[in-house]
Protein backbone atom coordinates (compact mmCIF):
# COMPACT_ATOMS: atom_id res chain seq x y z
CA UNK A 1 0.00 0.00 0.00
CA UNK A 2 1.00 3.47 -0.35
CA UNK A 3 1.31 6.69 1.94
CA UNK A 4 -1.80 6.31 4.55
CA UNK A 5 -5.32 8.23 4.08
CA UNK A 6 -6.20 7.24 7.50
CA UNK A 7 -4.42 5.71 10.04
CA UNK A 8 -6.25 3.94 13.46
CA UNK A 9 -3.98 3.43 16.01
CA UNK A 10 -5.39 1.30 19.21
CA UNK A 11 -8.61 2.92 19.23
CA UNK A 12 -10.81 2.22 21.82
CA UNK A 13 -14.33 3.79 22.05
CA UNK A 14 -16.38 2.64 25.43
CA UNK A 15 -20.26 3.35 26.05
CA UNK A 16 -23.01 1.59 28.63
CA UNK A 17 -23.94 -1.10 25.57
CA UNK A 18 -20.96 -1.11 23.35
CA UNK A 19 -17.42 -1.17 22.97
CA UNK A 20 -15.69 -0.41 19.52
CA UNK A 21 -12.49 -1.40 19.49
CA UNK A 22 -9.69 -1.67 19.71
CA UNK A 23 -9.61 -0.86 15.87
CA UNK A 24 -6.56 -0.79 13.72
CA UNK A 25 -6.82 0.58 10.23
CA UNK A 26 -4.25 1.96 7.75
CA UNK A 27 -6.43 3.23 4.47
CA UNK A 28 -4.40 4.13 1.44
CA UNK A 29 -3.83 7.42 0.48
CA UNK A 30 -5.20 7.49 -3.91
CA UNK A 31 -7.58 4.87 -3.41
CA UNK A 32 -11.50 4.24 -2.55
CA UNK A 33 -11.80 1.39 0.66
CA UNK A 34 -15.25 0.57 1.70
CA UNK A 35 -15.92 -0.48 5.08
CA UNK A 36 -18.72 -3.27 5.30
CA UNK A 37 -20.38 -5.00 7.98
CA UNK A 38 -23.34 -5.94 10.19
CA UNK A 39 -25.89 -2.68 10.95
CA UNK A 40 -24.34 -1.44 14.72
CA UNK A 41 -20.92 -2.73 14.29
CA UNK A 42 -19.56 0.36 14.38
CA UNK A 43 -19.05 2.15 11.11
CA UNK A 44 -20.57 5.18 11.66
CA UNK A 45 -19.43 5.72 14.94
CA UNK A 46 -15.73 5.13 13.71
CA UNK A 47 -16.76 7.73 11.15
CA UNK A 48 -17.29 10.63 14.20
CA UNK A 49 -14.52 8.85 16.08
CA UNK A 50 -12.22 10.43 12.94
CA UNK A 51 -14.00 14.02 12.63
CA UNK A 52 -13.59 14.80 16.09
CA UNK A 53 -17.38 14.42 17.31
CA UNK A 54 -17.07 11.94 19.66
CA UNK A 55 -13.42 11.72 21.71
CA UNK A 56 -11.88 8.18 21.63
CA UNK A 57 -11.28 6.85 25.21
CA UNK A 58 -7.98 5.32 23.93
CA UNK A 59 -5.35 5.34 20.80
CA UNK A 60 -4.53 7.63 17.80
CA UNK A 61 -6.12 8.70 14.82
CA UNK A 62 -4.58 10.09 11.45
CA UNK A 63 -5.95 11.95 8.82
CA UNK A 64 -3.69 13.13 6.18
CA UNK A 65 -0.43 12.86 7.87
CA UNK A 66 -2.00 15.09 11.09
CA UNK A 67 -2.74 13.85 14.61
CA UNK A 68 -6.31 14.35 14.94
CA UNK A 69 -6.45 12.35 18.52
CA UNK A 70 -6.61 15.98 20.60
CA UNK A 71 -8.67 17.39 18.37
CA UNK A 72 -9.22 18.27 14.51
CA UNK A 73 -8.06 22.15 13.47
CA UNK A 74 -10.15 24.03 10.82
CA UNK A 75 -7.26 23.84 8.12
CA UNK A 76 -7.51 19.85 8.01
CA UNK A 77 -11.30 20.05 8.27
CA UNK A 78 -11.11 22.09 4.89
CA UNK A 79 -9.71 19.54 3.08
CA UNK A 80 -11.82 16.70 4.26
CA UNK A 81 -15.59 15.89 2.51
CA UNK A 82 -18.04 14.31 4.62
CA UNK A 83 -21.53 12.32 3.83
CA UNK A 84 -22.99 11.80 7.38
CA UNK A 85 -25.85 8.66 7.35
CA UNK A 86 -28.88 10.79 8.69
CA UNK A 87 -29.80 14.09 7.55
CA UNK A 88 -29.71 16.77 10.42
CA UNK A 89 -33.26 17.81 11.30
CA UNK A 90 -32.51 21.50 12.86
CA UNK A 91 -31.71 22.38 9.44
CA UNK A 92 -35.25 21.67 8.01
CA UNK A 93 -36.42 25.04 7.53
CA UNK A 94 -33.54 26.00 5.33
CA UNK A 95 -33.50 26.16 1.84
CA UNK A 96 -31.13 24.12 -0.26
CA UNK A 97 -29.33 27.26 -1.32
CA UNK A 98 -29.17 28.90 2.27
CA UNK A 99 -27.21 25.70 3.49
CA UNK A 100 -25.31 25.74 0.44
CA UNK A 101 -24.19 29.76 1.08
CA UNK A 102 -23.12 28.49 4.69
CA UNK A 103 -20.95 25.73 3.39
CA UNK A 104 -19.08 27.89 1.04
CA UNK A 105 -18.25 30.53 3.51
CA UNK A 106 -15.49 28.06 5.43
CA UNK A 107 -14.21 26.12 2.46
CA UNK A 108 -11.83 28.13 0.42
CA UNK A 109 -11.56 26.19 -2.55
CA UNK A 110 -15.54 25.98 -2.72
CA UNK A 111 -16.09 26.33 -6.46
CA UNK A 112 -19.79 27.62 -7.17
CA UNK A 113 -19.61 26.10 -10.57
CA UNK A 114 -19.00 22.50 -9.80
CA UNK A 115 -21.59 22.96 -7.33
CA UNK A 116 -23.87 23.79 -9.90
CA UNK A 117 -22.93 21.33 -12.18
CA UNK A 118 -23.23 18.74 -9.43
CA UNK A 119 -26.76 19.76 -8.87
CA UNK A 120 -28.07 19.72 -12.83
CA UNK A 121 -26.32 15.95 -12.86
CA UNK A 122 -27.70 14.91 -9.82
CA UNK A 123 -31.48 16.77 -10.43
CA UNK A 124 -31.31 18.72 -7.79
CA UNK A 125 -33.54 22.07 -7.07
CA UNK A 126 -31.84 23.79 -4.21
CA UNK A 127 -34.47 26.44 -3.87
CA UNK A 128 -36.62 23.97 -1.89
CA UNK A 129 -36.40 24.03 1.54
CA UNK A 130 -34.52 20.89 3.07
CA UNK A 131 -37.44 19.72 5.01
CA UNK A 132 -39.66 19.33 2.11
CA UNK A 133 -37.27 16.83 -0.37
CA UNK A 134 -37.41 13.87 -0.53
CA UNK A 135 -35.24 11.67 1.38
CA UNK A 136 -33.73 10.88 -2.02
CA UNK A 137 -33.50 14.51 -2.87
CA UNK A 138 -31.84 15.30 0.10
CA UNK A 139 -29.09 12.85 -0.21
CA UNK A 140 -28.07 14.28 -3.25
CA UNK A 141 -27.97 18.09 -2.32
CA UNK A 142 -26.03 16.74 0.45
CA UNK A 143 -23.29 14.46 -1.62
CA UNK A 144 -23.15 18.06 -4.00
CA UNK A 145 -22.44 19.66 -0.99
CA UNK A 146 -19.30 17.38 0.09
CA UNK A 147 -18.01 17.22 -3.18
CA UNK A 148 -18.35 21.13 -4.23
CA UNK A 149 -14.90 22.12 -2.35
CA UNK A 150 -12.87 19.54 -3.49
CA UNK A 151 -11.79 18.01 -0.55
CA UNK A 152 -8.61 15.49 -0.53
CA UNK A 153 -10.42 12.84 1.69
CA UNK A 154 -13.96 12.08 0.98
CA UNK A 155 -15.61 9.97 4.07
CA UNK A 156 -19.50 8.43 2.89
CA UNK A 157 -21.92 6.85 5.18
CA UNK A 158 -24.28 4.89 3.14
CA UNK A 159 -24.20 7.36 0.30
CA UNK A 160 -26.20 5.45 -1.82
CA UNK A 161 -29.41 4.96 0.81
CA UNK A 162 -32.89 6.47 -0.17
CA UNK A 163 -31.35 6.57 -3.81
CA UNK A 164 -33.43 5.31 -6.85
CA UNK A 165 -31.57 3.18 -9.77
CA UNK A 166 -30.54 6.12 -12.02
CA UNK A 167 -29.66 8.63 -9.20
CA UNK A 168 -27.50 5.86 -7.88
CA UNK A 169 -26.03 5.25 -11.42
CA UNK A 170 -25.00 8.94 -11.80
CA UNK A 171 -23.60 8.85 -8.02
CA UNK A 172 -21.16 6.03 -9.01
CA UNK A 173 -20.00 8.16 -11.99
CA UNK A 174 -19.56 11.19 -10.37
CA UNK A 175 -16.99 9.21 -7.76
CA UNK A 176 -15.05 7.94 -9.88
CA UNK A 177 -14.69 11.63 -11.70
CA UNK A 178 -13.88 12.72 -8.48
CA UNK A 179 -11.13 10.43 -8.71
CA UNK A 180 -9.80 11.23 -11.70
CA UNK A 181 -7.22 13.06 -10.07
CA UNK A 182 -5.36 10.61 -8.72
CA UNK A 183 -4.05 11.99 -5.02
CA UNK A 184 -7.68 11.90 -3.88
CA UNK A 185 -9.13 9.16 -1.32
CA UNK A 186 -12.46 7.93 -0.99
CA UNK A 187 -13.34 6.06 2.11
CA UNK A 188 -17.00 4.89 2.84
CA UNK A 189 -19.59 2.30 4.78
CA UNK A 190 -22.16 0.47 2.73
CA UNK A 191 -24.34 -2.91 2.88
CA UNK A 192 -24.48 -2.47 -1.06
CA UNK A 193 -22.60 -5.24 -2.52
CA UNK A 194 -22.71 -4.16 -6.04
CA UNK A 195 -21.65 -0.37 -4.83
CA UNK A 196 -18.51 -2.62 -3.94
CA UNK A 197 -17.92 -4.30 -7.13
CA UNK A 198 -17.97 -1.05 -9.01
CA UNK A 199 -16.54 1.42 -6.54
CA UNK A 200 -13.75 -0.15 -4.05
CA UNK A 201 -9.71 -0.84 -4.50
CA UNK A 202 -9.80 -2.08 -0.87
CA UNK A 203 -12.63 -3.62 1.72
CA UNK A 204 -12.76 -3.19 5.35
CA UNK A 205 -14.71 -6.07 7.42
CA UNK A 206 -16.30 -5.08 10.71
CA UNK A 207 -18.31 -6.71 13.40
CA UNK A 208 -18.99 -6.15 16.68
CA UNK A 209 -16.72 -3.26 17.25
CA UNK A 210 -13.57 -4.77 15.48
CA UNK A 211 -12.11 -4.97 12.19
CA UNK A 212 -12.07 -9.01 11.11
CA UNK A 213 -9.67 -7.53 8.20
CA UNK A 214 -8.70 -5.73 4.90
CA UNK A 215 -8.33 -7.11 1.53
CA UNK A 216 -7.60 -6.07 -2.20
CA UNK A 217 -10.43 -6.85 -3.76
CA UNK A 218 -9.65 -8.22 -6.84
CA UNK A 219 -7.59 -10.53 -4.92
CA UNK A 220 -10.66 -11.47 -2.36
CA UNK A 221 -12.64 -11.90 -5.06
CA UNK A 222 -10.51 -14.20 -6.52
CA UNK A 223 -9.24 -16.01 -3.04
CA UNK A 224 -12.52 -17.15 -1.95
CA UNK A 225 -14.15 -19.90 -3.18
CA UNK A 226 -16.93 -22.68 -2.73
CA UNK A 227 -15.08 -25.94 -3.90
CA UNK A 228 -17.42 -29.56 -4.57
CA UNK A 229 -14.45 -31.38 -3.74
CA UNK A 230 -15.31 -35.56 -4.95
CA UNK A 231 -12.85 -38.52 -3.94
CA UNK A 232 -13.43 -42.43 -3.10
CA UNK A 233 -11.57 -42.22 0.44
CA UNK A 234 -12.60 -38.65 1.56
CA UNK A 235 -13.68 -37.76 4.66
CA UNK A 236 -14.80 -34.54 6.31
CA UNK A 237 -11.38 -34.81 8.33
CA UNK A 238 -9.36 -35.22 5.47
CA UNK A 239 -11.68 -32.69 3.37
CA UNK A 240 -10.74 -30.30 6.42
CA UNK A 241 -7.07 -30.42 5.55
CA UNK A 242 -7.61 -28.38 2.06
CA UNK A 243 -5.60 -24.89 2.45
CA UNK A 244 -8.21 -21.99 3.54
CA UNK A 245 -10.17 -24.04 4.62
CA UNK A 246 -13.38 -21.73 6.31
CA UNK A 247 -15.84 -24.12 6.44
CA UNK A 248 -16.84 -28.13 5.59
CA UNK A 249 -20.22 -29.60 4.73
CA UNK A 250 -21.67 -32.74 3.53
CA UNK A 251 -22.64 -32.81 0.40
CA UNK A 252 -23.07 -36.72 -1.43
CA UNK A 253 -21.47 -39.87 -0.82
CA UNK A 254 -18.29 -38.84 -1.08
CA UNK A 255 -19.24 -34.83 -1.87
CA UNK A 256 -17.80 -31.95 0.29
CA UNK A 257 -18.63 -28.50 -0.09
CA UNK A 258 -15.53 -26.76 1.10
CA UNK A 259 -15.61 -23.37 1.76
CA UNK A 260 -11.59 -21.68 0.72
CA UNK A 261 -9.97 -18.29 1.25
CA UNK A 262 -6.68 -20.26 -0.88
CA UNK A 263 -8.49 -21.08 -3.78
CA UNK A 264 -5.33 -21.35 -5.72
CA UNK A 265 -3.39 -23.46 -3.33
CA UNK A 266 -6.79 -25.76 -2.21
CA UNK A 267 -6.28 -27.00 -5.98
CA UNK A 268 -3.41 -27.51 -6.08
CA UNK A 269 -3.84 -29.47 -2.89
CA UNK A 270 -6.57 -31.41 -4.53
CA UNK A 271 -4.72 -32.17 -7.60
CA UNK A 272 -1.44 -33.67 -5.37
CA UNK A 273 -4.05 -35.72 -3.12
CA UNK A 274 -6.12 -37.40 -6.08
CA UNK A 275 -9.46 -35.32 -5.28
CA UNK A 276 -11.70 -34.45 -8.17
CA UNK A 277 -13.20 -30.96 -8.08
CA UNK A 278 -16.48 -31.05 -9.17
CA UNK A 279 -17.33 -27.03 -9.62
CA UNK A 280 -16.81 -24.44 -8.39
CA UNK A 281 -18.56 -20.98 -7.05
CA UNK A 282 -16.79 -17.58 -6.15
CA UNK A 283 -18.55 -16.37 -2.99
CA UNK A 284 -19.98 -13.54 -2.58
CA UNK A 285 -19.48 -10.44 -0.36
CA UNK A 286 -22.01 -11.32 2.04
CA UNK A 287 -20.97 -15.19 2.21
CA UNK A 288 -17.21 -14.10 2.68
CA UNK A 289 -18.72 -11.82 5.56
CA UNK A 290 -20.59 -14.72 7.01
CA UNK A 291 -17.68 -16.99 6.60
CA UNK A 292 -15.56 -14.36 8.57
CA UNK A 293 -17.77 -14.01 11.23
CA UNK A 294 -17.81 -17.59 11.75
CA UNK A 295 -14.19 -17.99 11.52
CA UNK A 296 -14.29 -15.01 14.22
CA UNK A 297 -16.50 -17.08 16.59
CA UNK A 298 -14.34 -20.27 16.59
CA UNK A 299 -11.31 -18.35 17.29
CA UNK A 300 -13.27 -16.61 20.46
CA UNK A 301 -13.96 -20.03 21.87
CA UNK A 302 -11.11 -21.46 21.48
CA UNK A 303 -9.45 -18.53 23.51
Amino acid sequence: MNESAVRLDGIVLNRSNFKLGPLYMDIPLGYITAIVGPNGCGKSSTFRLMLDLDKADQGMIELLGCNVSQGMDTELKKRIGYLHDQSSSHENSMTGAAKAEFHRFWYDEWDINLYRELLQALEVEDHLMLGKMSKGMRRKFELALALAHGPELLLLDEPSSGLDPLAWKTMIELLHRYMEQGDRTILMTTHIIEEVKRLADYIVFMAQGKVLGMYEKDELFSSWYTLFVSGADLTAKLAAELPGQCGVEHAGATTFRVTTNQAAEAEEWCAAEGYQIVSRQVLELDEIMSALLQQNRLHKRKI
